[in-house]
This record gives structure tokens, sequence and C-alpha cells, in this order.
């Protein structure tokens, strides 16, 4: 053996031959879930071996010291972080599903191309997403990062009813794919992904090109499309989930291997952990799921302030929409912040049959786009703030006092926490664009913790 290479033997899976600049792995036995039997070639002249295309082959020692050492740590038991990689990471919703679910997890880097997403992330986790083109990663520079985990939430557009339906045709589906083709390329394939995106997804050709490189490259897959109604929040916006785990890695529930499931039950290893479970079928039991959701008016920011048992007058609101609006200080309540977000009679008159109107006790609202506050059809429901509710159909829209949910209030149905807030310089139409485009983390956050449980 040359003498510049070093032996290092770890405990009962593989030994390792590290040199002082590269190394070439030595598999003794098939490793599962880590390199696979793939080699790294030294570069010296002294091993007398031939050399491959080092472009997809050869690591820097420092990083294949720190993985290999995660690895064999994680395989001891030891509690080493998840390294994760979050693209697309838009406001930081992967980000904030993941403290959520409670897992032992670093995010290492985050991709993002909108500035101003960039912006909201930075502002609020203090480290600023890599914001050039991710089509121009390499297998190599996601091999730099060490990681073993990709959380991923790319473009929906390609794959939505209103959209051109061009799916992997889109350029916008370019990135994904490229991403997903660069992992049998990598040294350091992650052992776990998930995949959000639109219902509609599932049925595309992207979806299927997906799938295809999943399997080929050992990873076993449960899907699941999930509603946040069913995890009690009167928010309907359902979305395609793909949960994926390298071999010889295993789910919780295989039962469910390669299935897409419309339940969270299998999230749950106990009945009595959410009531939700039980529920199975989104369409088959939507009165319970709906029943079963706390009242929008615990999502709300604007408090009744009305003394009125009939009414809801909504003027109280928290100190993050003060700091955004403008605060009444003799009282602590906002005296004409309301008026932005009120509905004009106009737009009332001209499409008030194609709105969808809830009030405070109702239990579900629709979905908010990234339209929303721009346009009234189809881009999430409007707030009756001074309706009686006893809501007679013959009343007048007009009466009912419509106004548009503010962002905290859209951000609390997304369950971003409290702490969750916006650079000054994030206008209104700009906050809505960016909460439309974020993911629900009430059913994000349990997905996680399901991905990252380890089977029994």
């Amino acid at each position: 053996m040359p003498d510049n290479f070093l032996n290092l033997t770890f405990p009962t899976s593989f030994r390792a031959y590290i040199g002082r600049r590269f190394c070439r792995l030595e598999p003794y036995q098939r490793v599962p879930g880590f390199l696979e039997a793939q080699y790294v070639f030294s570069d010296t002249p002294e091993t007398g071996r031939k050399r491959p295309d080092t472009s997809r082959h050869v690591i820097d020692l420092a990083s294949l010291t720190q993985y290999t050492t995660s690895r064999v740590l994680m395989e001891k038991g030891c509690e080493q972080p998840w390294r994760v990689l979050e693209f697309y990471s838009g406001i930081g919703g992967m980000r904030y599903s993941l403290m959520k679910a409670g897992v032992n997890a670093n995010v290492v880097e985050a991709f993002d191309i909108n500035d101003t997403a960039n912006d909201v992330y930075q502002h609020n986790f203090g480290h600023r997403p890599y914001q050039g083109n991710i089509q121009s990663l390499t297998a190599a520079d996601l091999d730099r990062y060490n990681a073993n985990v990709w959380l991923l939430s790319p473009p929906c557009q390609p794959y939505t009813r209103q959209g051109l339906q061009k799916q992997s045709g889109d350029a916008r589906a370019f990135s994904f794919l490229q991403i997903l083709e660069l992992i049998p390329h990598t040294l350091q394939p992650p052992v776990m992904l998930l995949v959000e995106n639109v219902v509609g997804f599932e049925t595309s050709d992207t979806h299927g090109k997906m799938l295809e490189i999943l399997r080929t490259s050992d990873y076993v897959t449960q899907e699941f499309i999930l509603s946040p109604l069913q995890f009690g929040v009167p928010y309907s916006r359902p979305r395609y989930f793909c949960l994926a785990k390298r071999k010889p890695s295993t789910f919780q529930s295989q039962l469910f291997d390669n299935l897409l499931l419309r339940s969270p039950k299998p999230l749950y290893t106990n009945a009595d952990d959410k009531v939700f479970c039980e529920l199975d079928e989104l369409e088959g039991s939507s009165d319970k799921l709906v029943e079963s959701c706390q009242p929008i008016e615990s999502f709300l920011e604007f408090k009744n302030c009305s003394d009125r048992p009939n009414f809801v007058d909504g003027t109280a609101v928290s100190t993050d929409t003060i700091r955004v609006l403008g605060k009444d200080e003799e009282n602590g309540c906002c005296t004409s912040t309301l008026d932005q977000y009120t509905v004009p009679s106009g737009l009332i008159e001209r499409w008030g049959s194609a709105m969808d109107i809830v009030y405070p006790d109702s239990k579900r609202c629709c979905c908010f786009t990234k339209s929303y506050y721009r346009y009234v059809k189809g881009t999430g429901s409007l707030l009756a703030t001074g309706q009686a509710k006893i809501k007679d159909k013959a009343s007048s829209l007009k009466e009912q006092s419509l106004r548009y949910f503010a962002p905290r209030e859209v951000a609390n149905l997304h369950s971003l926490p409290e702490s969750f807030q916006f650079p000054q310089h994030i206008n209104l139409r700009q906050r809505y664009a960016l909460l439309g485009n974020s993911l629900s983390i009430s059913v994000v956050a349990p997905l996680l913790r399901y991905l990252f449980a380890e089977s029994s």
C-alpha cells in the first residue's frame, strides 16, 4: 500500500483508504445506504490504478471525512444531526416544518431564485439562500454539502388547472428534473427526500419521470394527497407529497410502500394521537372533516371587540399587525387598519356571485393563492365581519362588511409560527404572493416526523 494512504477501519460496514488529498473506498462488503460500492480514486500515480472521470467521483478529504463520520455515528445510533438541503425554499415553510416536527436536523443550505422570498427567509433565519440558477448545480456541488436529506417544493405552475399544463415541457419544471437526474451521479445520494406540489402533479409526466429515477436509484416511496382539514385546520389546501427513502432504510408502515394515499393514518403510531387520522378519505368524510376543525376565528388577528353577541366587528390586532399597519395608542386597537382590507363595493357588484364568503365561526375556507388581493375569483375566501351569525341568504353582500384576510391571518392558516415576520419593505401584494406560494406546516411537519422515524 502506498505511504500516502491511511487505513481507517469502521465497524461492520466498510473499510476506507483515505489519502492525503483524495481517497478510494474499498468496500469489503456492500454498504447499504452508503456510497453503494462507488469509488473515489486517488490522484497519485503510485497507486498504479486507472483513474475514472473525476468530475463525478472525486471529493476532497475534509468532505469525505465529515460525511463518513456522520454515517458511522448514525449507524451506531449516535445523535448526529441530519444534514438537509432545502430546494425552492421560498419563505421557509420546509424549515419551519422541520422545526415543528422536532427532528434532529440542520438545514445546511437553502436554494431559491426569488429575491423577495430570500429577503423574508434571511429576515427570519439569518441566512440568505443560494440565489443562483439551480440548473447550474452539479453532482460535485451537491456532494460538497455532505447532505443526507433533500426537501423540494418545485414550481407548481406546470401542473395547475389554470395553467397551460405543459408538465415537463414547461421551462419551470426543468430545474426539478435536473436535480433528480443528478442523484445517480452523486457520491452521497440523499437517504431521504420529500417532494411537495399541487394536486395534479401525480398525473403528470414529471411525476412519472420522478418515480422512475427514484426507483432505479434504490428508493422506496410513499405518496400522499393531504389537506390541512385533516389536521384540524379550517383550511382547504390539498397538496401532493412524495416521501422517499433509500434502501435499506424503510418506513415505519411498509404496508403503504409505493402507494398513493389520501389519509394521514400512517403518520400516527397510536390511534389516540389524532382524531383526524380516523378520517380516511377527503371525499368520503368531508362533513366530519370540517366538524373536526377549529373555527376560523381562532386564526384571526382582528378579534371581536364588540359586546354585541350576534355580530363580529373586528378591531383588535396583534403586535405584528400593529407594527405593519399602525396603532391607536389610546386603546390598543386599530381604528383604521381594516380599511385596506375592505372589499370595494364595485368588486362586490361585479363578482359577488363568484366570491367564497366565510364567517368567523365557519370551519372551512378556500385555498389562498398568490393572486389573492389582486383578484377575487378563485383566489381565496373573503371574511364577513358585520353580518349576523344567523346568515340570511337573501341579505345583501354589502351588508356583510366583507374584507380580505390579513397576511398574518393567512400565515396563521398556513400554521407559520408567531415569530414569523415580513421585513418592512415587503409590500402587501408581495406578502400575499409569497404566502400563496408557501406550504402548510400543519401537514408537512407530521410528514417529516414520519419520514425521519426509524422503522420498528
